[in-house]
C-alpha cells in the first residue's frame, strides 16, 4: 500500500494530572482546540488523570503529529509536563513542544529556558496557537505571531502581547473531544466547567488574575449563557456545571437574566459559581430564590481571613464581615450553599490574627449550619502583586521551570511558617475539616456507620478548636483511617481546580 504524502493534520494535547478525584475536561485545551478543528486539524487529547499508560500513549500519538501542546498551571503539574516533554525529545529532539496555560503566560522567559520546551503561548491561545501550528507546517518564521515565545540560535524571543478579545467574540469550547464517561468513572459525577466571564474588577494582592487579564471584566450575555449551558448539559448528560468565572456576580442584571432564562428553558442541571462576598450581599432573597429555581446550588466566596488587619494587607478593602454574615444568611434562606475560602499564613498574619480567623469560622458555621469553609496555606504564585516583595519576605523564587513543581502549600513551607508552627497549622486545618461537614463535588460514598462515626468526631474537634489545643490528635488519626477504608485518601486536589479552570483559556494550549 502506498503511504500518503499529505502532511499531517494531527495535533496532540497532553494534560498533566492534578491528582484529583474531582477531575473533568480541561477548559484551556477545549478552548484552543476549536479553531484547530475548524481549520481541519485532528485533535488527540490525552489526560493523564484518566489515561492508563499515558506516557506510552503520548509517544505513540506524536509519531505522526505536527506538535505536542501541554497546558499547565504552577505546581505539581510541571513534574509530568517535564517527564512527557523530555521523553518526546529523547525520541525526536526536533519535534515541536508547545506549553501554554497560566504558568507559561506569567513566566514565559523562564519556561522557554527549559531544554524540553520549544514554544510558549501567552494569554488567550485560540488564535495564537492556530497561527503557530500553521507556521510549523509551512516551516516559516513565527516572528509576526503575537502572544508567543520561541528560541532561535540560543536566544529567547517573545513577540508582542496579543490584545485580549472579549469573551463574546471567542469560539465555543470543543467539549466534543472530552471523554465524559471516563471522568464520570473517576469522580462519580458527570460534570464540566464553563466560563461565562473573564477577569475581576478587584486586585487582591495574592491573585494572579490581573497579571494575565488586567482588571477589565467582560462577560457573555444571558441569552448565550442559557443557550450554551442548556445544550451542553443535555448533549452530554451532565448533572452539574462549575461556572468558573472569577467573579460571577459583578453584573446583577446579567445574573438575574441568566436565572430567568434557565427557568424558561426548563433546565435540569445544577451549577455553582464564584463571587466576592460584597457582590453576593447585594442579592435580595428574591434574587437568590430565582437563582435557586434556575439550578444554582452553591456560591463560592473568597473570604480569605477573619482578621481585619490581614484583609487590609491583602488589599480586600471592599469586603467587610457584615457582608459575609449577610451573604451566608441570605444564601441559606434560599437553599443555596455558601462556601467560603480561607488563606492562612498570609504575610503579616500572626498568632493573634490566625486565632481571629478560626473564631470567625467557628462562629459562622455555628450560626449558619450548612455554610462551609475550605482552607489553604498562602502560596506566593508568580504574577501576584505580593510577589513584588518576594525578596523582602525571604521567598526563594525558583529559577527554573522544574523548580516550580514543588511550589505549592502541600509540598513546601514558608520563611515565616516553619517547624512546629507549620505542623500546628496543618493540624488545625485537619480539625477544621472534621469539625463541620464539607460536601465534595463527587458522590458521598460513606456508609451510614462511617457517616455517624465521622459526625461524632466533629464534637471533640470543635472543642479543640475552641480551646486551641491539639496535642495527641486521635480524632485526626481515626478520621484518616476511615477515609483510607473508603478510598478517600486522594480526595483533596494537589492543585486548585479553580486555577486550572481559570487558566487563561483561553490561555492554555
Amino acid at each position: 500500500m502506498q503511504r500518503s504524502t499529505q502532511p499531517s493534520k494531527k495535533i496532540v494535547f497532553f494534560f498533566p494530572s492534578f491528582a484529583s478525584s474531582e477531575a473533568t475536561a480541561p477548559l484551556g485545551i477545549l478552548a484552543v482546540a476549536t479553531p484547530l478543528i475548524r481549520a481541519g486539524y485532528q485533535i488527540v487529547l490525552i489526560d493523564s488523570t484518566i489515561t492508563p499508560n499515558y506516557k506510552k500513549r503520548v509517544l505513540e500519538e506524536v509519531r505522526d503529529a505536527v506538535c505536542l501542546g501541554i497546558s499547565l498551571v504552577t505546581g505539581p503539574m510541571i513534574r509530568e509536563t517535564v517527564e512527557i516533554a523530555t521523553a518526546v525529545k529523547e525520541w525526536n529532539p526536533d519535534f515541536p513542544i508547545i506549553l501554554g496555560g497560566w504558568h507559561p503566560s506569567l513566566l514565559p522567559d523562564q519556561t522557554l529556558q527549559a531544554a524540553c520546551v520549544d514554544y510558549v503561548v501567552r494569554g488567550q491561545g485560540e488564535d495564537a496557537l492556530l497561527e503557530l501550528v500553521q507556521h510549523l507546517q509551512t516551516r516559516s518564521a513565527p516572528d509576526l505571531i503575537p502572544g508567543i515565545g520561541f528560541k532561535r540560535g540560543g536566544k529567547l524571543i517573545l513577540t508582542p502581547e496579543r490584545p485580549l478579545r472579549p469573551l463574546v467574540d471567542m469560539p465555543p469550547k470543543a467539549y466534543q473531544i472530552a471523554d465524559f464517561d471516563a471522568y464520570e468513572r473517576g469522580c462519580g459525577k458527570r460534570w464540566a466547567m464553563y466560563t461565562s466571564s473573564l477577569a475581576c474588577p478587584f486586585n487582591c494582592s495574592y491573585c494572579t488574575n490581573a497579571g494575565v487579564y488586567g482588571r477589565k471584566w467582560n462577560a457573555l450575555p444571558p441569552e448565550q449563557f442559557v443557550e450554551e449551558t442548556v445544550d451542553l448539559t443535555r448533549r452530554y448528560q451532565l448533572e452539574m456545571l462549575w461556572v468558573v468565572d472569577d467573579n460571577f456576580m459583578v453584573d446583577l442584571d446579567r445574573a438575574r437574566g441568566i436565572a430567568e432564562g434557565l427557568v424558561r428553558a426548563g433546565s435540569q442541571f445544577k451549577w455553582s459559581v464564584q463571587a466576592t462576598s460584597n457582590m453576593v450581599a447585594r442579592l435580595t432573597h428574591e434574587d437568590l430564590k430565582l437563582l435557586r429555581r434556575a439550578g444554582l446550588h452553591q456560591i463560592c466566596q473568597g473570604v480569605d481571613s477573619g482578621s481585619t488587619k490581614v484583609l487590609q494587607l491583602m488589599g480586600k478593602t471592599f469586603q467587610d464581615f457584615d457582608q459575609i454574615y449577610e451573604s451566608a444568611a441570605r444564601c441559606l434562606s434560599a437553599d443555596i450553599r455558601p462556601s467560603f475560602n480561607i488563606i492562612f499564613a498570609f504575610p503579616g498574619e500572626g498568632r493573634k490574627e490566625r486565632r481571629e480567623t478560626i473564631d470567625f469560622m467557628m462562629d459562622v458555621c455555628r450560626r449558619f449550619p450548612g455554610a462551609e469553609f475550605w482552607t489553604n496555606i498562602f502560596t506566593p504564585y508568580p504574577g501576584a502583586p505580593i510577589m513584588q516583595r518576594a525578596q523582602e519576605l525571604g521567598i526563594e523564587v525558583p529559577k527554573t521551570l522544574e523548580g516550580w513543581a514543588d511550589f505549592f502549600p502541600r509540598y513546601t513551607t514558608l520563611p515565616w511558617l516553619k517547624g512546629k508552627d507549620h505542623t500546628r497549622l496543618q493540624v488545625t486545618r485537619d480539625y477544621l475539616r472534621i469539625a463541620f461537614d464539607r460536601i465534595p463535588i463527587g458522590s458521598d460514598t460513606r456508609d451510614p456507620i462511617t457517616r455517624i462515626v465521622q459526625k461524632s468526631l466533629s464534637l471533640p474537634a470543635r472543642w479543640r478548636l475552641d480551646h486551641d489545643t491539639y496535642k495527641f490528635p486521635v480524632e485526626i488519626w481515626l478520621n484518616n483511617k476511615l477515609n483510607e477504608r473508603l478510598g478517600l485518601a486522594r480526595s483533596k486536589p494537589a492543585v486548585d481546580a479553580k486555577r486550572l479552570a481559570t487558566t487563561p483559556a483561553e490561555a492554555a494550549c
